[in-house]
């Protein structure tokens, strides 16, 4: 019983992660409608950003962090300036094609930069293991990692329904042409979500780089895809939905490979996504949107 309590907490955990680069996915797809797969490439940058700061400008930690969040914001909006703005009006295949060009670029700067060796990353998180008993503990990246999303879900979802600019963003996602006869000015708020989201990405990164001790330029690439599989999971445009999917991927992948096995652990999960998109195309929590044409 402590085995799979423990395996449920790790699965939570590491759901947590998927579930803070889900919002990012969510967020960009729910308002600006647009795939951005460079997201778990900016989680990869967050990593390095935080790895450089300490081994390198030897900077404390807290410095270290912000400097991360504040480096995956900044180039969130370079992104979306340079590559997606052009395309505001183009098909949305252009728009995949791009992001994954983007993603490439990102992964190959890190690779002529900083090499393809993975470099051991120090766990920013001071809280140790926690013992319940003997044979129960719970790491201290996991109890920082679950607490810190919610505390973000929370404050994402205040956001979004209870100040202007989040108010802008939902009026962005309904209908671009109307918000900007009623005077919203759509590209700032498109910048916006890029910010918000890829600050989340570098959290995200954060913490998954904590957990596992290593950041390499492979690092983002997985999880983002497992991050993307959530959003869907749950719901792609849901807050909500990207929070539950992220955390019901996390439990299955830790279950699969506790219990099953290691190597049909991603399998398992990619099966997941396929049962719910049969039984339900828009995912858990998403709504179904009648277009009139």
């Amino acid at each position: 019983m402590n085995s799979f309590i423990s395996y449920l907490i790790s699965g939570i955990s590491l759901g947590s992660i998927y579930a803070l680069i889900a919002l990012g996915y969510t967020m960009v797809y729910g308002i600006a409608k647009m795939l951005n797969f460079a997201h778990g490439d900016v989680i990869m940058v967050g990593g390095y950003a935080v790895f450089l700061s300490i081994s390198s400008l030897n900077c404390p930690v807290w410095l270290s962090i912000i400097i991360g969040i504040v480096v995956c914001t900044v180039l969130g909006v370079v992104i979306e300036r340079v590559a997606y703005k052009p395309l505001r009006n183009a098909s949305s295949l252009s728009v995949l094609i791009t992001a994954i060009g983007v993603s490439y670029l990102l992964q190959n700067l890190a690779l002529n930069i900083l090499g393809s060796n993975a470099r051991t990353f120090k766990s920013v998180v001071s809280l140790k293991t926690i013992e319940i008993n003997s044979q129960l503990k719970i790491s201290g990246e996991a109890v920082v990692t679950i607490i810190v999303t919610v505390v973000i879900m929370v404050a994402l979802t205040l956001f979004i329904n209870k100040t202007k600019a989040g108010m802008a963003m939902q009026a962005v996602s309904e209908d671009k042409g109307a918000a900007q006869l009623m005077g919203i000015n759509v590209n700032k708020t498109i910048s916006i979500v890029f910010a918000i989201g890829s600050g989340l990405a570098a959290v995200a990164g954060i913490l998954l780089c904590s957990t596992f001790t290593q950041v390499s330029p492979y690092t983002g690439s997985m999880p983002g895809i497992k991050a993307f599989i959530a959003a869907v999971f749950g719901g792609i445009g849901s807050i909500p939905g990207a929070m539950i999917g992220g955390i019901l991927l996390g439990i299955i992948e830790n279950l699969s490979k506790a219990y099953i096995s290691t190597q049909v652990a991603d399998a398992i999960v990619f099966a997941s996504l396929i049962i719910v998109l049969i039984l339900k195309p828009t995912g858990l929590l998403g709504k179904k949107i009648n277009e009139k044409v």
